[in-house]
């Protein structure tokens, strides 16, 4: 079985990245910026920044947080990204998500310009994304679609099995797969025989949040398995996959944690570059 080194792949990512970034700098005298909006002070929201942070200065990107109280008004947060729509030096925009009871998600999502939404989530780019236009894509089934692609570059007639049907990550990675020509099926918490329909998976992407759901008799031999989830359990960090069991079946499966999880910042960093591309 091959382990899928999400760690390792990112880090190869973020190494092409940052020459990119160098060969922009040479060419246009400009670097790409990313901004984040960071409201309130949840350790796992703070973790994330600190992390995006890391990595966009590692690949050379310019790179700014902007800090607010859990208590800041709505109208304060969407002036503040309506001044950052307009700063020619911001190539990608994030904000960082869960936000506050009062500030309503969908709102600050639909202020930030679509040009400038590196998280994929305004309504014009995920239209763009299942029309099968150039768009920003989410960053975490981008980051799925890229270590799939690592495995399997022909994805060509193959069967993908999503368990999930969030905006976040179960539809996206449809559209992606169904750009493949995969024959995809979406199963969630209402599928009758979830099993059986993980069975005919060449490819299955497990994204419910539910601790060892797909077990080593959901998975035939020779699919690659893609986890998701990170749940937190008396024994530590574990994904969606029972992972002993599947291991010894599955062709190729994701570890939890060092799988999924380190692409997901490598493609917002990506993102951005994209964003400063398209805007230039």
């Amino acid at each position: 079985m091959i382990l899928i080194d999400g760690k390792k792949i990112a880090a190869e990512l973020r190494e092409e990245l940052k020459k990119e970034v160098l060969s922009l700098k040479t060419k246009h005298n400009k670097i790409p910026g990313l901004t984040v909006v960071l409201i309130g002070d949840m350790a796992p929201s703070q973790i994330y920044v600190r992390m995006k942070e890391k990595a966009a200065n590692e690949v050379g990107l310019k790179s700014e947080v902007i800090k607010y109280p859990e208590s800041v008004e709505e109208k304060t947060v969407l002036d503040k990204i309506k001044e950052l729509n307009k700063d020619h030096s911001v190539s990608g925009i994030l904000v960082q998500l869960p936000l506050p009871k009062h500030i309503d998600k969908q709102k600050v999502i639909e202020t930030i310009l679509p040009s400038k939404d590196v998280d994929g989530f305004h309504p014009m780019n995920v239209g763009n994304l299942s029309s099968g236009y150039d768009s920003s894509i989410p960053c975490t089934p981008l980051g799925c679609y890229l270590l799939i692609k690592k495995i399997e570059p022909n994805l060509n007639g193959k069967k993908a099995v999503i368990i999930g049907r969030s905006n976040l990550n179960g539809k996206p990675m449809t559209q992606l797969l169904l750009k493949e020509n995969c024959t995809v099926t979406i199963t969630h918490s209402k599928t009758k025989d979830l099993k059986s329909e993980c069975l005919k998976g060449d490819i299955i992407v497990a994204a419910v949040g539910i601790p060892k759901l797909v077990k080593g008799d959901w998975v035939k031999k020779d699919a690659i398995v893609i986890d998701v989830g990170i749940n937190k359990t008396e024994n530590g960090i574990v994904g969606d996959v029972a992972f002993d069991e599947v291991s010894k079946i599955a062709k190729a499966l994701t570890p939890v944690p060092g799988g999924v999880g380190p692409m997901t910042i490598a493609c917002l960093l990506k993102n951005t570059i994209e964003c400063f591309k398209r805007s230039n």
